[in-house]
């Protein structure tokens, strides 16, 4: 089954954290996680 729309995208709490602060220093690098219930959303590419 598909995840609910009205409920948006699940992004793990430390992996969101690990973007927005690589988002803050306009850094690009690669992201090694094992959360796989995830999703990939705009802000991590």
């Amino acid at each position: 089954m598909t995840r609910s729309l009205k409920k948006g995208p699940f992004v793990a709490d430390h992996l969101l954290k690990k973007i927005e602060n690589l988002n803050l220093k306009k850094e690009r690098k690669i992201i090694v996680t094992w959360s796989r219930a995830s999703t990939i959303v705009p802000t991590m590419i």
